[in-house]
């Protein structure tokens, strides 16, 4: 009798290995609604970033580079370019670096929240502002919407190598992520169409059409063609 696939596994939701350790997390990180003095600055599990605690405040916000305990952060139209205050768009200068942007005003920021990322605003209109994201990419946002001024700490993350498959496992796992990730021609036959040896066609081309559950999203995903390009 087969398996389900991995795809399938994972939605169950039920496996602790499948199940996200939400409990360890510290909290969401948002954008301050209100100003405040930063109590502390806290690691979690949950963001690739550090967090800062402001007081009086219950959620936790992005760190930038540079904050330190008893820091005060400011929030609003009068507040100054400065590393950590929170503004609209509208009222930030072209080419500041800013991050965690909202995607609507007053979503709490969904944008550039990685460690050592950050965006700059390349230009303003009246109903739009472009901001070029970490990606290159240009996008356009709301005026109302708000952000961070400066960079989110952290930076480097990526540079320091796993040096062992165990330590990359650990830091997988502590964000639900599956590791390792293993192509399904090297599987068994049981647990995957592509898989096992017996079959001359091993690995073969299949096309999954668009509205496919998980279980059959697998092959060539609605290709433009097939086969061998003579």
């Amino acid at each position: 009798m087969g398996k389900n696939l991995i795809q399938q596994r994972r939605g169950r939701g039920v496996s602790l290995t499948y199940t996200s350790p939400g409990h360890r997390f510290k909290g969401s990180a948002e954008l301050p609604k209100e100003g405040g003095r930063v109590i502390d600055l806290i690691n979690c599990p949950g963001h690739s970033s550090p967090l800062m605690a402001l007081e009086g405040r219950e959620k936790l916000a992005i760190a930038p580079v540079g904050i330190r305990v008893g820091e005060q952060i400011s929030v609003g139209e009068n507040s100054e370019i400065r590393s950590g205050n929170v503004l609209r768009l509208r009222d930030i200068p072209e080419g500041t670096p800013v991050y965690n942007i909202e995607h609507n005003p007053g979503d709490g920021g969904r944008f550039v929240r990685a460690s050592g990322t950050f965006a700059k605003i390349v230009a303003k209109t009246a109903n739009a502002v472009v901001i070029k994201l970490p990606s290159k990419k240009e996008k356009n946002f709301h005026p109302e919407c708000r952000a961070a001024i400066g960079i989110v700490a952290g930076a480097g993350r990526s540079e320091k190598p796993f040096l062992k498959a165990g330590k990359r496992y650990h830091k997988m796992h502590a964000r639900n992520r599956l590791y390792p990730s293993v192509s399904g021609t090297s599987m068994n036959a049981v647990d995957h169409p592509f898989g096992g040896s017996s079959s001359h066609t091993k690995g073969r081309p299949t096309i999954a059409p668009k509205n496919a559950p998980p279980g059959r999203k697998v092959g060539k995903l609605r290709p433009r063609r097939t086969g061998k390009k003579k």
